[in-house]
């Protein structure tokens, strides 16, 4: 249902079973997927492609202009995925090239006035508090939740299963499974709480996640060192391997890491 009130450009497309409520304002060149709900007052602009089954909530804009002076007014893409919800005066960005782009995956929740800068990726599952800002170029795996009002750098990798707390301001990229908490930015042990109630995760793994992290941040050598003690002592896991390959593409600078002063 499209209700009369609604602006919805006639070039957009629109599939079945989408409700626009009064004074929506969809714009030219968006795609929105079969039953999506855009509320009164959401804005969908130019360059949106929208999946399935998404609700955007009163005064949100998806698919805003990017924020950023390298924007020259080019035609360029905000991919949402399926099923995700974005609640009040959340903004999100578009890319600033027509070959990049602002995605964000499946089933993730995007609390009231969170900002997403240009050119980030947050992948499937994910929570974002209230007023969380995400720069851009920040990439987030799926699994991770970021409390309210945290701040996360530009060109910030956060790793899967990893919890943010409220107000923590992130420079630097955060390993997966891990708790970040206060600032500056400190090591607050694993996220077990959230890794028990996934089913892919043993007491042995929670175990090893913890037991690698002592190595990382509890031992006093540096990240390299670090590294080489992880494959000595704990047996082989996909999860040991995610720690691993995680820290070494991203130059092992991760948060927290006092050592070597990142």
């Amino acid at each position: 249902m499209i209700s009369k009130l609604a602006h919805v450009d006639p070039s957009a497309k629109i599939a079945d079973g989408v409700t626009i409520h009064a004074f929506a304002y969809i714009d030219k060149n968006v795609e929105i997927g079969p039953g999506c709900e855009i509320m009164p007052y959401a804005s969908v602009i130019r360059g949106t492609r929208m999946g399935a089954g998404n609700k955007v909530y009163q005064g949100a804009i998806v698919g805003a202009d990017p924020q950023d002076f390298r924007w020259k007014g080019d035609e360029t893409y905000c991919y949402i995925g399926n099923n995700n919800v974005i609640r009040e005066q959340v903004i999100i960005n578009r890319g600033i090239t027509p070959s990049g782009g602002t995605r964000i995956g499946d089933d993730s929740f995007i609390m009231a006035e969170s900002h997403i800068g240009h050119d980030s990726h947050i992948k499937s599952k994910c929570v974002l508090g209230n007023g969380v800002t995400v720069a851009g170029d920040v990439e987030i795996d799926e699994c991770v939740i970021i409390s309210s009002n945290a701040i996360v750098h530009e060109g910030c990798h956060i790793g899967r299963f990893s919890l943010i707390k409220g107000g923590t301001r992130i420079g630097s990229n955060v390993p997966p499974y891990v708790i970040i908490a206060h600032n500056p930015a400190t090591y607050y042990g694993v996220n077990a709480y959230i890794m028990r109630r996934d089913n892919s995760f043993t007491e042995e793994l929670v175990d090893d996640a913890a037991k690698a992290y002592r190595h990382i941040y509890q031992c006093g050598t540096s990240v390299f060192n670090a590294l080489k003690r992880i494959e000595a002592d704990i047996e082989p896991s996909e999860l040991r391997d995610n720690i691993l390959r995680f820290i070494r593409e991203n130059n092992m600078r991760i948060v927290g890491d006092t050592f070597n002063d990142y």
